[in-house]
């Protein structure tokens, strides 16, 4: 009799603990969503959408501001940017806005998210404004340690098989080998001669980025309101172009005409990509099909300075569709450095 009831508790504490256990694992989306940012409620809250942009519905309910959201590679969790605790760092929670949690313990400004392909490293800016140094640095999820990878990188994104790293540099593209730290050629500046804000596809080896090919206005001179006019003329020419990771196949997706665009993102089969524009006074969020240029604008409503703005896509068709190299992905530059000065 002692050994049944000996078996019948251990069923029930295995039962117990099997339950505790499908309760930590968030669900991804079913269906095809938009992560974006909206001013709507009052101040910068997370909000995901339909790729047609129905079902608008809000994931974070915050007093702080909750901004520049990115799914997770298999769409259970959600990476952002929040200054909730006092400081602009990152925080996690899962795909349906519940159990969010610092990703690290120190505080930090901290900026610019990007996942590895395998979902278990990120890549982010450490924003030192007081001295004007923009590092890019690389961690691994529920590890403190952080290792620096290049200095004055802004916008990481990685690439689909998770070896390299790519950034903008001196308002250049430079791609970088995440295990080694060696950086390539920056594309060539015949290619477009500012390009900023990247974004690169799961699939296709395509890369989004916000460029503008003017030079910079010669301010020196002139009264202010003038200089401020030629300001504003040179920043309404950046726009969108996408490319491919190696710099060929340039193509130009929104009109200079209008107001400028800003936060380019991929979907993750390399077809369209949505784009932030200001529209009658406020910032809206669009999306551009990469081969007919149709243009759709996806959110209509909004109040305050930046209204709507941002955006990420998560397709569970496309969910880990690439197969990263994980003995790659172990190794990073600061770990080689911290190898060669013990030799």
């Amino acid at each position: 009799m002692k050994k049944i009831r000996s078996l019948v508790f251990a069923i029930i504490a295995i039962l117990v603990l099997n339950a505790s256990v499908s309760l930590l694992f968030a669900e991804a989306p079913t269906t095809p969503k938009i992560l974006f940012t909206s001013t709507r409620d009052g101040n910068r809250e997370i909000y995901t959408m339909n790729p047609d942009g129905s079902e608008q519905v809000r994931l974070t309910h915050h007093p702080g501001n909750d901004l520049s959201a990115v799914w997770s590679p298999t769409g259970e969790q959600i990476l952002f940017i929040s200054d909730r605790d006092g400081v602009r760092d990152l925080f996690l929670m899962d795909s349906d806005g519940s159990n969010v949690r610092r990703v690290f313990k120190k505080e930090l400004f901290r900026g610019r998210p990007a996942w590895s392909p395998d979902g278990t490293q990120i890549a982010y800016m450490h924003l030192r404004w007081d001295i004007d140094e923009y590092p890019t640095y690389i961690a691994t999820l529920g590890e403190e340690e952080e290792e620096e990878l290049v200095m004055n990188a802004h916008n990481p994104v990685w690439s689909p098989d998770g070896t390299e790293i790519a950034c903008s540099i001196s308002a250049q593209i430079k791609i970088i080998n995440v295990r080694t730290g060696t950086q390539k050629r920056p594309l060539s500046r015949k290619i477009v001669d500012r390009q900023w804000q990247l974004s690169w596809s799961a699939v296709g080896n395509k890369i989004a980025f916000l460029g503008n090919n003017h030079p910079f206005p010669d301010l020196k001179g002139l009264a202010l309101e003038e200089a401020r006019a030629l300001h504003k003329a040179w920043e309404e020419k950046w726009t969108v172009f996408i490319m491919n990771s190696d710099g060929s196949g340039l193509k130009q997706l929104v009109p200079e005409a209008g107001p400028k665009v800003a936060g380019p993102a991929i979907s993750p089969n390399g077809e369209e990509v949505l784009y932030t524009q200001e529209i009658q006074g406020l910032l809206q969020v669009f999306k551009v099909d990469v081969n007919s240029g149709v243009r759709t604008q996806l959110t209509h409503i909004g109040h305050f300075f930046q209204a709507n703005s941002g955006g990420d896509w998560f397709d569970p068709e496309y969910a880990l569709s690439v197969s990263p190299q994980p003995h790659l992905l172990t190794t990073t530059w600061g770990k080689v450095k911290k190898k060669q000065t013990a030799q």
